[in-house]
């Protein structure tokens, strides 16, 4: 597995979480405070789209990484609890490191 899928994996598990936050601040300024109704619109949207390009790469992923189901599906879900894709994306990245080492060439000795 080459870096560049954890890596791509590692951005959007950050921009979704981050904008998931963002999103939860959005509404509870909407119905909370009664302020920010197109702000919250907006914010939805983008996330809803960061959301789908981060399921893309998280089962681009899991894929390769040849995760069961189980597994899969909570990588995949983490996107829509907040703060849950931050200790996800850890967790994945500490199961999937032995992987790239792994897939690694040998240096050429001369």
């Amino acid at each position: 597995m080459k870096r560049s899928v954890l890596t791509r994996y590692r951005a959007m598990a950050y921009i979704t979480a981050v904008m998931l936050l963002v999103l939860c601040a959005c509404m509870v300024f909407k119905y909370g405070f009664g302020i920010g109704k197109d702000l919250t619109l907006v914010v939805a949207q983008v996330h809803g789209v960061l959301y789908i390009i981060y399921l893309i790469f998280a089962f681009d992923l899991g894929s390769k990484a040849r995760w069961p189901f189980g597994k899969l599906l909570w990588v995949l879900i983490s996107g829509t609890i907040p703060t849950a894709a931050f200790f996800v994306e850890r967790k994945v990245v500490r199961e999937v490191a032995p992987l790239l080492a792994e897939a690694a060439p040998e240096p050429v000795k001369v």
